[in-house]
């Protein structure tokens, strides 16, 4: 994927390729542009034997949060954001969880402060939120 300067990391996501610069994503699409350029998956997942689950961590209210603030922003719509709810994403150990593609990074979150912090920063600048990522 050519040369690599210092600070940064390439990634692919099967739809479009990137590079981390500095804390700030470039997107560089070598196919067809995705239906939306973000696309973000909360779990919602509520297991009934009892084992920790994003359900019981208050995911629900923070992706019903997530998908207003982002639809308030003019931010949602094709070629723009997603917010979807999702399964099981098998992180609930770090849950609660989302986790935005194209460039697979996970986050967890506490509050809607959190959630604003990632829609704000991530969504809106290209810009992980490192203290709320958890590690791929």
């Amino acid at each position: 994927m050519g040369s690599q300067a210092s600070g940064q990391r390439w990634f692919w996501s099967g739809v479009c390729a990137g590079v981390y610069d500095s804390g700030t994503l470039i997107l560089k699409s070598e196919r067809p542009v995705s239906h939306f350029q973000r696309h973000v998956f909360f779990c919602l997942n509520q297991r009934d034997d009892g084992r920790a689950c994003c359900a019981d961590r208050g995911s629900k209210p923070m992706w019903q949060h997530a998908k207003a603030r982002v639809k308030a922003l003019g931010l949602s719509g094709p070629g723009k954001v997603r917010i979807n709810q999702a399964g099981c994403l098998d992180r609930c150990d770090a849950g609660p969880v989302c986790v935005v593609y194209p460039e697979a990074v996970w986050y967890t979150f506490v509050d809607q402060h959190d959630v604003d912090e990632i829609i704000d920063s991530h969504l809106r600048q290209g810009k992980v939120v490192e203290r709320l990522r958890v590690d791929g």
